[in-house]
């Protein structure tokens, strides 16, 4: 069974960075994409970057490209985000999610979650 554990999340003032990390256990991800979302009060769960696992690969959505970077460790089976530049309107509990496959945006067509991170950021 997959497991999928965020850390890094926090409080940050607007142009601060902050990274958070996706530790992935339970199976060879290797044919896998890898995906950050994000949830921010009274609105839907957002798609924000995947990587493909085999080859490393990414994509982002408009809002965080040229700020946000996302990357997979191979050696320490995890996924980061590295998050630069901060805003207030990207504070959310930030989710890992994995897929079987190549990457797709929307959260349904995802089969495993972490429990979130919370991601605070500050005016």
């Amino acid at each position: 069974q997959v497991q999928l554990i965020e850390s890094g999340g926090g409080m940050v003032q607007a142009g601060d960075s902050l990274t958070l990390s996706c530790a992935a256990s339970g199976r060879t991800f290797t044919s896998y994409t890898m995906s950050w979302f994000r949830q921010a009060p009274g609105k839907e769960r957002e798609f924000i970057a995947a990587v493909l696992w085999s080859d490393g690969s990414t994509g982002y959505t408009p809002s965080v490209k040229g700020r946000f970077t996302i990357s997979r460790d191979n050696d320490k089976n995890t996924v980061n985000l590295q998050m630069n530049s901060l805003k207030p309107e990207d504070t959310a509990v930030y989710y890992c999610a994995a897929r079987r496959g190549l990457p797709r945006s929307s959260e349904h067509e995802y089969d495993d979650w972490g429990q979130g991170t919370q991601v605070t950021v500050s005016s």
